[in-house]
């Protein structure tokens, strides 16, 4: 079944005359619902064909995912023989939990309803009052999802979706890794910007100022996993948005356990949890995060009172959308962090690059790459044909 497109000229001249089912003959990435609009965008498209072109060539490694439900989540997805909400109800974890925003249906039922996410988050948290919800759990059995300390410490860089797996010991059709893909982006982005070295850069603490927080402020239990990613540090990420609700800024939330699975009598629901199960000590590695609402360039001053950044990461940014980046790109360079941007296709980076240059009068540290770590479900009618992930490609400054 071929992919349905939003015609790339739609707003040109004349109304829309029905579907777009005319593509590109050079890119094949864009699509039209008639040649009029064709020629209309075609001084708008030409500067961007060939890029497409050749961003087209890749669409397989962009597909490419170790997992045993790979061809549904991608190709599938794309042709539309599946759906977000097939996959996850398969799965039996659709609109449940942490999973009920993954779909357009578990959007529109929860709202964004932060005040009564963030209130049942709080036993994951905090562990101090008992609530029957499992809205801040993986909705799994432990043996599909990590919900407890890792059986050992890696001795190398995890590089691959495989790798992690293999040392989580999670089985390959696991769907975790659609979640997942928050923290391991940011474990990443510490690989690519030299900063995995943490006795030698910043001791045993790390602190991420992470910008423009929207979705996964209702999956923030995921953000635990930071505590076996990096081990025996002290993790501070400062979330930063306009997304955040004015009644919770400021709020700062400890995550001293792993997001909880499904089985009842999994050593995740014990408070002997807090222990090693291999050296029998109180663990140390504690992940707190903070709530900041509004821009970066705004809170910037107030923050870094309290907690100046080793990092800035700004997943699926949208650079190239929003005119608010520019103060936020010039106080980035002025004091000199590295700073790691993802988005959802290679094309946004390239917009986002050029927008970049002409702020900052120079090019990127950090080049554009893919992201090992993005999400292995391709985003549902994304406008171009070009297959689209979340935090798919990388790129710094």
């Amino acid at each position: 079944m071929q992919k349905t497109m939003e015609c790339a000229g739609k707003g040109l001249g004349s109304r829309c005359i029905g579907p777009a089912r005319r593509r590109c003959g050079r890119c094949g990435a864009v699509a039209y619902c008639s040649a009029s609009h064709q020629l209309l965008h075609w001084s708008d498209h030409k500067d961007e064909c060939k890029r497409l072109e050749e961003q087209m060539k890749h669409v397989d490694v962009l597909n490419d995912f170790p997992f045993t439900f790979t061809e549904e989540s991608t190709v599938q997805v794309c042709g539309k023989q599946e759906s977000r909400c097939s996959f996850l109800s398969k799965r039996g974890i659709h609109r449940v939990g942490m999973w009920m925003y993954e779909c357009c249906c578990g959007l529109s039922i929860a709202s964004f309803d932060c005040t009564r996410f963030l209130l049942i988050f709080c036993f994951h948290v905090f562990c101090s009052f008992e609530v029957k919800s499992t809205d801040a759990c993986w909705n799994l059995p432990s043996i599909l999802c990590p919900c407890s300390e890792p059986s050992f410490q890696t001795t190398k860089h995890l590089c691959s979706w495989k790798d992690y797996f293999d040392w989580r010991s999670i089985p390959l059709h696991s769907p975790v890794a659609l979640l997942l893909h928050w923290p391991l982006t940011i474990y990443y982005a510490t690989q690519v910007t030299g900063l995995r070295s943490f006795n030698s850069e910043f001791g045993d603490k790390l602190c991420i100022h992470y910008l423009g927080p929207e979705k996964e402020l209702l999956q923030l239990s995921v953000f635990g996993e930071l505590r076996a990613l990096f081990p025996g540090v002290q993790v501070t990420v400062e979330l930063i948005g306009p997304e955040i609700p004015q009644h919770r800024n400021g709020e700062i939330i400890n995550l001293c356990s792993y997001a909880h699975c499904a089985d009842a009598d999994c050593i995740c629901k014990s408070s002997s949890e807090n222990f090693s199960s291999t050296t029998g000590m109180i663990k140390s590695s504690v992940v707190t995060l903070q709530l900041h609402k509004g821009f970066y360039h705004d809170c910037y001053g107030d923050i870094v009172k309290d907690s100046v950044p080793h990092l800035i990461i700004a997943p699926n940014a949208g650079i190239a959308a929003y005119s608010s980046w520019r103060l936020t790109i010039e106080l980035i360079r002025e004091i000199n962090i590295p700073a790691v941007f993802s988005d959802y296709c290679e094309e946004a980076c390239h917009l986002a690059a050029s927008c970049i240059s002409t702020i900052t009068g120079c090019p990127l540290k950090l080049p554009i790459q893919l992201n090992p770590f993005r999400q292995p479900m391709v985003v549902e009618d994304s406008a171009l044909s070009l297959p689209c992930y979340s935090n798919c490609f990388l790129f710094g400054v």
